[in-house]
């Protein structure tokens, strides 16, 4: 079955390796063979990946979109999602999901669900940052209250 791909003028597709860009009006193309799609906004930049499931998802998707170097990428990935499986527990799931996948090879679905691995990184680092937040501010009130004796008033400004 084709894939019919509709994209505006300055959209950017990658097929088979080969970035593709509409320098004109609205375009379809149709895919009539299988190939390695992807579109621009699921494109990641070598540049952007810099968390820990981020670069997961930039080796599978340089596995997916340049099968000359695949193994290469594959074992990058299976190394990098294995470190993130060992320092947040809680993916276990999803780096199940993104196991089987791969190893059927089926390196889009991977690949889309390795976003849900990225959303898992935002949610636990922003829980991270928020409990950090909440412990120093403790720790300020703490050597706020530390500071003033029983009336208020700060340790030895009394006259």
């Amino acid at each position: 079955m084709p894939l019919l791909l509709d994209f505006k003028s300055g959209d950017k597709i990658i097929i088979n390796g080969a970035v593709v860009e509409n320098s004109g009006a609205h375009a379809k193309l149709l895919i009539h063979n299988k190939a390695a799609i992807l579109r621009g906004s699921e494109v990641l930049s070598e540049a952007d990946a810099q968390t820990p499931a981020s670069r997961v998802y930039f080796a599978l998707q340089c596995a997916y979109i340049f099968p000359a170097q695949r193994a290469h990428y594959l074992t990058a990935y299976e190394q990098l999602l294995s470190e993130y499986h060992a320092a947040c527990p809680s993916a276990g799931g999803i780096v199940q999901e993104i196991g089987e996948a791969a190893q059927r090879g089926e390196l889009y679905k991977a690949l889309k669900i390795s976003r849900k691995l990225i959303f898992h990184e935002m949610e636990v680092t922003g829980r991270m940052q928020d409990a950090y937040k909440a412990r120093r501010e403790a720790a300020m009130l703490a050597a706020e209250e530390q500071a003033l004796d029983e009336d208020g008033v700060a340790k030895g400004e009394r006259p």
